[in-house]
């Protein structure tokens, strides 16, 4: 029987262990720590089409400069000398114009149309979880803050998504959690949302379910090709396959450099900790100014935020939470901002191009797949599907094109 591993048991490796199920391989999926145990576990769990656009655009040139001095900003630079960081941020402001927006865009376009179908196919197919759809509440504090958040979506529109909004008169009646500070309200329609963490242990109780081999006390140090290609273990322990597929966020270039994979993988940290509200939370809320996404989770709210450029394996950051209180104190109402739980940082994979990173490396039955900065979770089962497709035909869907990671 053709046999492959994969390794990351996030949502995009495990939703690309599944999908080669589908296809009759047999999958081993390693990861040193556990499922969902990088960025998958605390993030907003949006399942936005509509907003997996490019990470860069003509705004970082005015906002950059002014993050940079603001220790409150979503924005968060360490002052330090580090040229490979530097080097990666010179090379993501390069494509913070029109023309590149553009092109990324429509890069992204053929992914995001079929992002919310590869989820359906999942929860057909026996994961034991849900989606559920918005409307996603979008506020600011007046109509010149919102000039941003209107250009992203006519711009998604203009190439081709369908993205339903409309202004709200009484934003109060879907969320009301924002204060009077919030005046003006958008709703977003044609988008979901998952419990993010819930979603990827079901995905991976199905892929067990269905006869695959989940080691969650792996640690990949190498991989190496030339006939069949091998995983080496930091235990010694070496595994061979048919195929191989690093999925390891923003971890992968450990392991895909070495097989020619050169473009930058940065880890873009998010941060997340969940509140009690006086009124239920039921719909989404994003405040674009700020940068901060809040998700009911578990009869909570959560309120994810921040882009920190730093080391994957830094310690987490008290000062980030901080910047997401200062930031939303006076935006919400009847949220008990002081007793927080769940507090959390996740390392996101940036491309300096925000595009992913799927498909063959230089080592024949080598794959990658990562590199989805802020969309790993939207667009993982879409990836995996594709990816699937390309291991076992040996043929790159056209989606995946422009994300062949040898580019």
């Amino acid at each position: 029987m053709v046999q492959s591993i994969v390794v990351g048991a996030g949502m995009v490796g495990l939703a690309t262990a599944w999908h080669l199920q589908e296809r009759g391989v047999e999958v081993t999926v390693l990861d040193r720590a556990g499922v969902a145990a990088g960025s998958s576990w605390g993030n907003a769990g949006w399942l936005t089409p509509g907003k997996a656009i490019p990470l860069a655009d003509p705004t970082l040139w005015t906002y950059g400069p002014k993050a940079l001095m603001d220790p409150d900003a979503a924005l968060h630079v360490p002052f330090r000398v580090d040229a490979a960081l530097w080097s990666f941020l010179a090379r993501f402001a390069s494509h913070g114009t029109h023309r590149a927006w553009d092109r990324t865009m429509a890069a992204l376009t053929p992914i995001d149309k079929i992002a919310l179908s590869a989820f359906d196919e999942l929860l057909d197919g026996g994961v034991d979880s849900w989606t559920r759809e918005g409307p996603f509440v979008i506020g600011f504090a007046d109509a010149a803050h919102s000039k941003g958040f209107l250009n992203e979506i006519a711009g998604v529109i203009r190439h081709g998504q369908d993205v339903p909004f409309e202004r709200l008169d009484d934003p109060a009646s879907l969320a009301p959690a924002l204060s009077d500070a919030v005046k003006v309200v958008y709703r977003l329609e044609g988008q979901r949302f998952i419990e993010p963490a819930p979603f990827v242990e079901a995905l991976a109780a199905s892929f067990v379910a269905r006869g695959g081999v989940l080691r969650t006390d792996a640690d990949a140090a190498s991989i190496t090709a030339g006939g069949r290609p091998a995983v080496l273990l930091t235990s010694g322990e070496r595994l061979t396959a048919d195929s191989i597929v690093i999925a390891t966020g923003a971890w992968l270039p450990r392991l895909a450099r070495p097989l020619g994979v050169r473009t930058r993988v940065q880890a873009g940290r998010g941060y997340s900790f969940t509140v009690a509200t006086d009124e239920p939370a039921e719909h989404p809320i994003y405040l674009p100014f700020q940068r901060l996404a809040m998700t009911p989770y578990q009869g909570r709210l959560r309120i994810a935020g921040t882009m920190e450029f730093r080391g994957p394996d830094e310690p987490f950051q008290a000062r980030r939470v901080q910047a997401i209180i200062n930031q939303s104190r006076k935006l919400l109402r009847g949220v008990d901002i002081e007793n927080r739980q769940d507090e959390w940082v996740g390392s996101r994979p940036v491309t300096p191009d925000g595009l992913p990173l799927a498909g063959e490396t230089r080592a024949p039955g080598v794959f990658v797949a990562g590199g989805h900065g802020m969309w790993g979770i939207v667009l993982g089962p879409a990836t995996g599907k594709l990816l699937a497709e390309q291991i076992t035909t040996g043929t790159m869907p056209a989606e995946l094109r422009p994300f062949d990671p040898l580019r």
